[in-house]
This record gives structure tokens, C-alpha cells and sequence, in this order.
């Protein structure tokens, strides 16, 4: 995937939306990254369960993806928060050099 340079990034308020953008686009990769891992520990379960059906694996699914929404959201794990430091100055600043 490129990611092409942004237009309106000199200006005061396209900089504010392009780190709002990169904040909820690094809260969504934290959130990704978060239900990857709890399914990775899922599925190291020993066997399973006397109920489990379909139903109860979907539900499941499903409150693993609120649960790594949730953990995304307070910023437990700091991954959003690293990811802003590292993009952060990249963000807004276009280089203007001629080509």
C-alpha cells in the first residue's frame, strides 16, 4: 500500500485533522493488532468444551472484538500512543522540495 502525500497539510486545520485521522487510525491498528492476539490465545486452548457449538464460537468472537475495542479505546497497551510518537512529525510535514 502508498500512502501519497495529503493536500491541505501546510494549513493549521488540515494538520489538526491529519493527526485526529492518525490517532483514529492508529487506535484501529492497536484494536486490530489486540484481537489478533487474544484469538492467537484462543486458539491455544487444550480442547474444547463440553457447550462449545457454533454459536457460542461466534458469540465469543464477538466479545473478544468489543473487548480488544475497549482495550484500543483506554490505550492499555500503548501501541496507538507509539505509533503517534513514531508518525506523528511525519504526518503534517510535507517536504517542499522541488523535484
Amino acid at each position: 500500500m502508498q500512502i501519497g502525500p495529503v493536500s491541505g497539510a501546510g494549513s493549521p486545520a488540515g494538520s489538526s485533522e491529519n493527526k485526529a485521522a492518525l490517532a483514529k487510525t492508529a487506535q484501529a491498528f492497536e484494536a486490530i493488532f489486540v484481537r489478533q492476539m487474544i484469538g492467537a490465545m484462543r486458539s491455544a486452548s487444550l480442547g474444547d468444551g463440553m457447550f462449545d457449538s457454533g454459536a457460542t464460537e461466534q458469540f465469543r468472537d464477538m466479545a473478544d472484538a468489543k473487548t480488544a475495542d475497549a482495550m484500543a479505546a483506554t490505550g492499555s497497551l500503548g501501541i496507538a500512543e507509539l505509533l503517534l510518537q513514531q508518525f506523528g512529525g511525519k504526518a503534517h510535514d510535507t517536504p517542499d522540495k522541488p523535484a
